[in-house]
């Protein structure tokens, strides 16, 4: 198993919820992705970024798989306007 976990900060974090619901739009998009969860920044708790996905894939396939899907790339397009920083972690599991 792979975890795959993205961080972003945004140019402007009022963009959070838009972009969750874009990241959400993923969820099941290839076979072997087994968790997909976005996370918002929540007022009152701490927190370095604004937006976090935190997927699990079955194996280093499956995440080469979702990477290049069409509807992935045109979310990474609209969040990439958006982000400020983006951080990534992939580890196995």
């Amino acid at each position: 198993m792979l975890r795959h976990i993205v961080m972003w900060t945004l140019k402007d974090p009022a963009d959070a919820p838009k972009v969750k619901a874009l990241l959400d739009s993923c969820k099941g998009l290839v076979a072997g992705m087994h968790e997909f969860d976005v996370g918002i920044k929540a007022e009152g708790l701490e927190a370095n970024c604004d937006v976090v996905l935190v997927s699990t894939f079955e194996d280093a396939a499956a995440l080469a798989a979702y990477v290049p899907h069409p509807h992935h790339q045109g979310v990474v397009a609209q969040i990439r306007q958006m982000a400020a920083t983006r951080h990534v972690l992939d580890y196995l599991v």
